[in-house]
C-alpha cells in the first residue's frame, strides 16, 4: 500500500514540473516524516503495556523482594527522613 503511495506522489510531482532532484527530496522527507509518525503510533499503542510492566515489576519488587533490599531501602528512607528533620 505504501509503494502505491511514492507511486503517485512522485508522478504528481513529475507531471507538475517539479524536477527529478526535487522529486527525490519530497520523496526523503516524506518518508522521514511517515517513519517519525509511524514510531510515534507504535509507542501511543505500547504505552498500556510498558506501563502494566512497570506496574508489575514494582509490585514483584515490593512484595516478593529480597529481605536485605528491602531493609537496605528502609535504612535509605530513615536516613534521608531524619535529614530533611536536620535541615540538611
Amino acid at each position: 500500500m505504501e509503494i502505491l503511495f511514492f507511486l503517485s506522489f512522485f508522478v504528481m510531482l513529475m507531471v507538475t514540473g517539479v524536477s527529478l532532484l526535487g522529486v527525490l527530496a519530497a520523496l526523503l522527507v516524506a518518508t522521514a516524516l511517515m517513519m517519525v509518525g509511524g514510531l510515534f503510533v507504535f509507542i501511543i499503542k505500547l504505552l498500556p503495556w510498558l506501563l502494566l510492566a512497570l506496574a508489575a515489576v514494582w509490585l514483584y519488587r515490593t512484595v516478593a523482594g529480597d529481605d536485605r533490599v528491602r531493609a537496605q531501602r528502609k535504612l535509605r528512607c530513615k536516613i534521608s527522613r531524619l535529614d530533611r528533620r536536620r535541615g540538611y
